[in-house]
């Protein structure tokens, strides 16, 4: 990160040097901390929605690392002097139900005045040292899982531009304040090799991070990614946001588009996700298995998407 280097110790099992969803720091042979941190603007104008969506977002960090959170610690940026504060009592009941919801304890936090509205908080759970699941871990052979659909980014750039309908705004926003801690159960009790959560990075962006350095590339299926359909008429219509063009710019070297794969699909694959799904690489016998308890535990949009292959560091999406 900029060439700087940062402090660390034997007790630091994940840190920054590996870039993962969250740290993770060993406290004894059976118990460590994962921590994380997440905070953004608005994206839905009902103020207790976007503190849900903010919540679920920041927990969903534990849950990728394979994790159980246990606390939370609000993170606020308000505008006192032009909004009115029963808009932030909203939002902090929003984030305080979701956190009611995942069994965690919101036990502080801190607030500034700002010109711009802010919300999230700060996350810390508990794992066991041997359990971790990180992004670095992926095999050859393994299929990749999506639980939730892409083209929220999209979505929530048309509900900026008013275009949205409100029932679309209501199904999307239940999608985004939907936890990943069912997913991350079912999760636990198969041998995944290696899971990450879909946000800001976009799904290409966060497969990306899964390759670099794993010595393995992915093929990616772009007829099996869960989308939706709303998301792909946005798209076609230019109402993409400036987020998806950042990440495309980033990582389209690692990456290499079939012929019929059109320029919509190609931004939903770079389009930056909040509260997105979890993304799972798992081998390819347990895949089937696994995707079907996701299905009947209400992940009814999860696919498997792909597949990790060999030798080379890069996507194809096909």
């Amino acid at each position: 990160m900029c060439g700087i280097v940062f402090p660390t110790n034997a007790h630091v099992l994940v840190g920054l040097d590996q870039a993962d969803d969250a740290g993770v720091y060993k406290i004894s042979e059976d118990l460590a901390l994962i921590q994380t941190v997440d905070f953004f603007t608005p994206i839905v104008d009902d103020p207790y929605a976007f503190g849900q969506i903010a919540a679920a977002n920041a927990l969903s960090d534990i849950y990728a690392m394979g994790g159980i959170p246990r606390t939370a610690m609000n993170l606020v940026a308000f505008p006192v002097k032009s909004m009115e504060i029963t808009v932030l009592r909203q939002i902090i009941q929003g984030g305080l139900d979701k956190m009611t919801e995942a069994d965690v304890v919101v036990i502080g936090g801190h607030s500034i005045e700002d010109s711009e509205l802010k919300y999230g908080l700060s996350v810390t759970g508990f794992i066991h040292p041997g359990r971790i699941l990180t992004k670095k871990n992926i095999h050859p052979g393994d299929n990749l899982i999506l639980t939730k659909p892409l083209g929220t980014g999209i979505i929530n750039t048309a509900i900026k531009g008013g275009v949205a309908p409100e029932p679309l705004i209501q199904r999307i926003t239940q999608i985004m304040v939907a936890l990943n801690r069912r997913s991350a159960e079912i999760i636990s009790h198969y041998g995944v090799s290696a899971c990450t959560d879909i946000t800001g990075f976009g799904l290409l962006g966060h497969l990306a991070e899964m390759v670099t350095g794993s010595g393995c590339g992915m093929t990616v299926f772009s007829a099996d990614i869960p989308v939706f359909p709303e998301a792909k008429e946005y798209a076609a219509m230019g109402l993409v946001p400036s987020g998806a063009y950042k990440n495309r710019a980033f990582r389209e070297s690692m990456v290499t588009f079939g012929l019929h794969v059109d320029q919509v699909m190609q931004d939903i694959c770079f389009d930056p996700q909040t509260s997105g799904g979890l993304l799972i690489s798992i081998p390819a016998v347990q895949a089937d298995t696994l995707l079907s308890q996701l299905k009947d535990n209400g992940m009814d949009q999860a696919s498997i998407i792909g597949e990790v292959t060999l030798p080379k560091e890069h996507i194809t999406v096909l």
